[in-house]
């Protein structure tokens, strides 16, 4: 869901908490080794994203945060903030050319250029913790042959 986070309201608070969970406790941050990226360039947006980030002249560019069970990618337009709250069962990470990642999330995406390795090893965090939150197969752990 695309949301405007510039506002403190109890209503969005709630819809962000319910989605992707309330955020890490600083003993949690420091655990996880941080869970915000570094500034990421975007390179192409879904058009309700595009048609934000067209109402102004700054650079095109966003961070993520990693919530307990989703994703919030944040980005600015005019004096706005918005978030793209991306639970993890909703989330789809697609590599695309050289230093290209996107974030999929039903009729939404954001293609943002991961060029360095800080950003790289961010979004292998961001896989990490998908995978961690996977809830535990309905057959149980497969047996092992003695």
């Amino acid at each position: 869901m695309l949301l405007n986070l510039s506002y403190n309201d109890k209503n969005i608070d709630r819809k962000v908490d319910g989605a992707v969970g309330k955020p890490f406790s600083i003993k949690q941050r420091i655990a996880l080794g941080g869970v915000g990226s570094p500034k990421l360039s975007i390179a192409k947006t879904s058009v309700e994203i595009h048609n934000l980030l067209e109402l102004d002249n700054n650079s095109n560019s966003c961070n993520i945060e990693i919530r307990p069970r989703g994703i919030i990618v944040r980005f600015r337009s005019l004096l706005e903030t918005f978030g793209l709250i991306i639970p993890f069962y909703k989330l789809n990470l697609q590599k695309g050319g050289n230093s290209l990642h996107s974030l999929h999330m039903d009729q939404y995406f954001i293609q943002v250029h991961t060029d360095t390795k800080a950003s790289q090893r961010f979004l292998k965090k961001i896989l990490d913790q998908r995978r961690d939150q996977r809830p535990p197969s309905p057959d149980g752990p497969p047996e092992h042959p003695l």
